[in-house]
C-alpha cells in the first residue's frame, strides 16, 4: 500500500536528476545545511556533542512522540529531543497483517532512505523483522504487511508521520552517520512510566515476549 505512495511524488524545491527524481545527495544538498543548524542547536541544548556515533529513535504511540537519543564514542546514551508524531493510525498492539492500519511495535532498523516520498521524505523500517516473520508463520498469517516508514506530512496508515521539518532533520542525521548506526524501538506507550506487561490472558504468548524485549530496550534510555 505504500509502494506507490512513497515513490512517485517529486518536490519542485530540488533540481531533478537526469532520471527525473531527486537523489539522497540532492536532498542533503537542499535541506542538509539548515537541518544541521537545527540539529546542532538541539544537541547543544542537550549538552551532547554532534555528530553522534549512533542514535536511537524511540517511538511512543500513546504519547505521540518520537524521542531522539544519541550515543557518544564511549557508548553513553543521552536524550536529545522529542519530536511530536503528527499522525499514527491504529491503536495499542503490534501490527499483524496488511491493511490493519497498525503501527508496528518492536525493535527495528532503518534499511533505506527515500528522497522521493509522497510524504516529503521517508525512512524505511525493516518491518517485518525476523521476530515478526517467525510468529506470523507460526500463526499462519501470510501477509503481515510491509513498507513501514517514518516520514513527513501529517497523514499516515501504519507509519509514523512526524512532519516535514522533523523528517528533514532525521533524514539528514541518518544520512550523515549511516543507517546502520540507527536503532528504532516502537512501544504502545512509554514503559519507563507505566509497564506494558502483563498482557491480557487472551493475548498470544509471543506478545508478552515482544513487550519484555521492548521494556528491556527502553530501560537503557533513562532520563
Amino acid at each position: 500500500m505504500f509502494n506507490h505512495a512513497h515513490g512517485q511524488s517529486i518536490s519542485t524545491t530540488v533540481a531533478p536528476s537526469t532520471l527525473g527524481k531527486r537523489t539522497i545527495d540532492d536532498v542533503l544538498a537542499t535541506y542538509g545545511q539548515l537541518s544541521e543548524m537545527r540539529l546542532k542547536y538541539r544537541f547543544r541544548q542537550a549538552n551532547v556533542s554532534y555528530p553522534p556515533a549512533k542514535i536511537a529513535l524511540l517511538g511512543l504511540k500513546e504519547e505521540k512522540a518520537l524521542e531522539l537519543w544519541a550515543f557518544n564514542q564511549k557508548g553513553e546514551r543521552h536524550f536529545v529531543y522529542s519530536y511530536p508524531v503528527t499522525a499514527a493510525s491504529g491503536k495499542a498492539g503490534p501490527k499483524l497483517k496488511e491493511g490493519d492500519r497498525q503501527v508496528p511495535e518492536g525493535i527495528y532498523k532503518i534499511i533505506g532512505l527515500n528522497p522521493n516520498s509522497r510524504f516529503h521524505l521517508s525512512m524505511k523500517l525493516n518491518y517485518p523483522n525476523d521476530f515478526d516473520l517467525k510468529y506470523a508463520a507460526l500463526e499462519g498469517r501470510q501477509s503481515p504487511g510491509s513498507n513501514i516508514f517514518i516520514h513527513g506530512k501529517a497523514d499516515s496508515i501504519g507509519c509514523l508521520a512526524i512532519g516535514d521539518s522533523a523528517v528533514e532533520e532525521l533524514f539528514t542525521l541518518v544520512g550523515k552517520i549511516g543507517k546502520n548506526n540507527v536503532e528504532v524501538v516502537i512501544a504502545p506507550h512509554d514503559p519507563r512510566k507505566n509497564p506494558i506487561r502483563p498482557v491480557p490472558e487472551t493475548s498470544p504468548a509471543w506478545i508478552s515476549e515482544l513487550y519484555a524485549s521492548i521494556e528491556t530496550e527502553f530501560s537503557r534510555f533513562e532520563y
